[in-house]
């Protein structure tokens, strides 16, 4: 996989600062919406053309270094329902102050 950081950018005068492939004002969070809900790679290539396979392969590698940062978003379960899934309103980070540790 080709190393993500030299394909996204966060600028905060492009999307508000969220992350974005280089040189375009597709957000990360688009492709990746994408992807999981079943779009081909193709599909995905074909719906923006400025983009490339590589920036396909970035935003992977983008989602997985975050991925392996568990403080950025760390989940916990509660019951039987886990926090940051869609079942509890969105993501949680877990926070000692909340007292759902």
């Amino acid at each position: 996989m080709s190393d993500w950081t030299e394909r996204v950018l966060a600028d905060p005068r492009v999307c508000h600062g969220k992350p974005c492939i280089k040189g375009t004002r597709v957000m990360v969070s688009v492709v990746l919406d994408s992807l999981a809900e079943g779009s081909t790679r193709d599909e995905i290539l074909a719906d923006y053309p400025s983009l490339g396979p590589e920036d396909i392969d970035a935003t992977l590698g983008y989602a997985a270094a975050l991925a392996r940062e568990e403080e950025l978003l760390p989940m916990r379960r509660v019951g039987s329902r886990r926090l940051g899934d869609r079942t509890t309103g969105g993501a949680v980070p877990c926070d000692p102050r909340s007292g759902l540790l």
